[in-house]
């Protein structure tokens, strides 16, 4: 089979390309752009799900970053087996045509014991003292090693988080051309996550982000120029796009003010409980599945949720059916955004009440996606200080909390999820491979990487 590199480059959209990223554009100048109609949602682990199986997330199961586990009675995210993902994967469906066939995984989700020949994805050490150290998980285990001692420990800090920055993604493009040059594997998957985080942060406002459209300009440019010499075929595509949002809409307390949601509480602050409450949402960027534990009262959760401003769409039974999110993770009810807004996590009604977690980055003990985890409080004139002072604590061994992340919503200006943002803002798919479209369903993504490699 011909060797390929699909090279996911996250947030990237025809509203981003220009004059602040001259080697893409030059690039572009021989290659064909569509845009991808986005899959619903349109978030990182649902689209490279359809990507890779080619099936709806019905069918995969892949409903969102995350969701409620009804057995554990927990709300679930970012987690890294790949056994959630249902369906064969294109890479052993390939195996099934050449028994030669390798593929390296760098970075796209759900790594963790996946069928790929070598993978990497970011797994932080938990130590018992509650000191969270940065590293990466991989398969072969030994590969790990190889890449931190190459390239020094992957850059966790710079991942997510209020320094995230190009490092990280510099370090997984390092890595990627690392393992290719002694592999070579046939097909190469890289994730590059650098946009995501100055435009949810700032918009599309490129006096902000035009340092940050550069960088991951010239990242690729080092992956296209090295690949190119490999001879490979070369796929660029995004998951989605980010467009400007300026509405937070708390879903949490809205049901909570309705009476449907239970919390408990430990110490001065307030813990959501999902398997007490009559209805909960589990917010993601701009979708949110809703829970509700008599489903007799959906119909009124239903009624009370479209009057919210800020919501678009309120999806029952049908609705799931119509936008291929009908599965057994799915919510009750599943919540899409309007284009401007975005949906929280907050449940408490008084800040003071919030539990501890809400000032760290903490994406998995958060009933919820929380994007305000990328800003330190700007309200908190000595907030570096404090930070500083934290990290000199975990420097000599001393137990501490970063807690510096703000409980405003209101610093967001960017989102995704939703799907009916103008076309600008769509995901794209870039190659040397004409097709006759300017426009391909996220589904097709998997047909046209196996046509690649067979061409």
């Amino acid at each position: 089979m011909q060797k390929t590199v699909v090279i996911d480059v996250v947030a990237l959209s025809q509203s981003v390309i220009g004059e602040h990223t001259p080697f893409l554009s030059n690039y572009l100048k021989t290659r064909n752009i569509q845009t991808i109609t986005p899959v619903f949602p349109a978030v990182t682990t649902t689209a490279q799900s359809v990507y890779v199986t080619g099936k709806w997330p019905s069918e995969n199961g892949i409903v969102g970053n995350g969701w409620y586990d009804h057995q554990d009675a927990e709300i679930k995210f970012w987690k890294q087996s790949n056994h959630l993902v249902k369906g064969e994967k294109i890479w052993e469906a390939a195996r099934k045509v050449d028994s030669k066939f390798t593929v390296s995984k760098m970075f796209w989700w759900y790594n963790m014991y996946a069928s790929a020949d070598w993978s990497v994805t970011p797994r932080p050490q938990y130590h018992a003292d509650g000191v969270k150290a940065p590293d990466c998980y991989s398969y072969p285990p030994e590969l790990r090693d190889q890449l931190q001692e190459q390239l020094g420990q992957f850059p966790l800090f710079s991942f997510w988080g209020p320094n995230a920055n190009i490092k990280s993604t510099q370090w997984i493009a390092d890595a990627s051309i690392w393992v290719d040059q002694r592999n070579d594997p046939t097909l190469t998957l890289i994730y590059l996550p650098h946009l995501d985080y100055c435009l949810q942060k700032f918009g599309l406002d490129f006096d902000h982000i035009k340092q940050e459209l550069g960088e991951i300009d010239r990242v690729l440019k080092q992956l296209i120029e090295y690949y190119q010499q490999k001879n490979a075929k070369i796929i660029l595509l995004s998951e989605y796009g980010i467009n400007d949002v300026s509405r937070p809409v708390h879903l949490n307390r809205i049901l909570r003010e309705a009476g449907l949601i239970s919390v408990r509480t430990e110490r001065w602050y307030e813990l959501l409980d999902a398997g007490v409450s009559e209805a909960f949402a589990v917010s993601d960027h701009q979708i949110a599945h809703v829970y509700v534990k008599d489903k007799s009262r959906i119909p009124f959760v239903k009624q009370l949720l479209e009057k919210v401003p800020g919501v678009k769409l309120v999806l029952d039974e049908a609705g799931k059916r119509e936008h291929h999110i009908d599965h057994e993770r799915s919510g009750d009810l599943v919540l899409m955004a309007e284009t401007d807004s975005w949906f929280t996590y907050y449940y408490w009604l008084d800040d003071k009440k919030a539990p501890d977690y809400a000032h760290l980055v903490d994406i998995h003990r958060k009933p919820g996606y929380d994007p305000v985890e990328m800003f330190m409080d700007p309200k908190n004139p000595f907030i570096k200080l404090r930070a500083g002072y934290k990290l000199a604590r975990k420097l000599l061994g001393f137990r501490y909390l970063m807690d510096v992340i703000p409980l405003d919503a209101t610093l967001v200006k960017g989102s995704h999820g939703a799907i009916y943002a103008p076309k600008a803002f769509h995901p794209v798919f870039i190659s040397d491979q004409p097709t006759g479209k300017t426009e391909i369903l996220a589904t097709d993504v998997y047909d046209l990487i196996w046509q690649h490699l067979n061409s």
